[in-house]
Parts: C-alpha cells; sequence; structure tokens
C-alpha cells in the first residue's frame, strides 16, 4: 500500500494570479448584480406608485402598462439581489442564474426603452458587464 504523491502543487499555487482574477471578477458582478438589482427594484417601486414619473411613448410596437412594468422590474430586482449575494459565495448555481437573470434584465429593459430610455441603457450596460464577468473566467480550470 504505497501513496502517490504528485510533483505538481495544487491549481491554487500553481496560478496565484488567475485565481485572484477569477475572485475579482466574481465579486465584480456579484457588486453589480446587487446594485442592477437595487435599481431595478427601485424602478419597479417608481412605475408602481407613479405612471407619470416615465416618459409614455404611443407608438412603440410592445404596449404594456406602466405599472405592470412595474411589476415586472421590482420582480427581476429582488431575483437579482438573491442572485448577487449568492454569487459571493462563488457557487455555480449563482453563476448560471445570475447570466439568467441579467439576460432577463437586458430584455426587460430593451422592451420598456420608449418608457425611459436613458435608464434602460444604463441598466443593459450593467447587466452585460455582468454577463461578461461571470462567463470571462471559469475559475473551476486553473488546473493545466
Amino acid at each position: 500500500m504505497t501513496e502517490t504523491h504528485s510533483s505538481h502543487p495544487p491549481a491554487a499555487e500553481r496560478h496565484p494570479a488567475r485565481q485572484a482574477w477569477a475572485g475579482g471578477l466574481m465579486a465584480f458582478a456579484a457588486v453589480t448584480l446587487l446594485l442592477t438589482g437595487v435599481l431595478d427594484i427601485f424602478r419597479g417601486v417608481m412605475g408602481i406608485a407613479e405612471d407619470d414619473i416615465f416618459v409614455s411613448a404611443r407608438q412603440y410596437v410592445f404596449r404594456f402598462d406602466v405599472t405592470g412594468w412595474g411589476w415586472i422590474h421590482l420582480a427581476l430586482g429582488a431575483v437579482a439581489v438573491i442572485v448577487g449575494m449568492g454569487l459571493f459565495s462563488g457557487a455555480t448555481w449563482a453563476r448560471v442564474a445570475g447570466v439568467v437573470i441579467a439576460g432577463l434584465i437586458i430584455v426587460g429593459n430593451f422592451l420598456s426603452l420608449p418608457y425611459y430610455p436613458v435608464w434602460s441603457v444604463v441598466m443593459i450596460a450593467f447587466s452585460a458587464f455582468v454577463i461578461w464577468a461571470l462567463c470571462v473566467v471559469r475559475p473551476d480550470r486553473f488546473a493545466d
């Protein structure tokens, strides 16, 4: 009964810069998704409370009630905050859910562009950064 020892150090010791890069991107994605979620919650509350806060576009292909959009953004924001907190643990489910919820936030903000265009573009950009950060580095692949 002999023990076999590998002459290679653990993956974290071989690539500390990659570990730091992956951890930094996960933290970036978590904070950005939390921020996106909180902003979406505020947007939802504004849409539910006051329809007059938003600019209304009459000739848009997607016609929805602004209060309905408020509920959609409130729900997306709440889920984004929960997933953003889960990203701090680095869990795979949180990474997958983060990409999905950021994608849904992009779609929701695209569809509500005529109601509040600048805010929608900012939220789309934040969500795109979240997707990029969650997809670009795979912390489980450091064993070169």
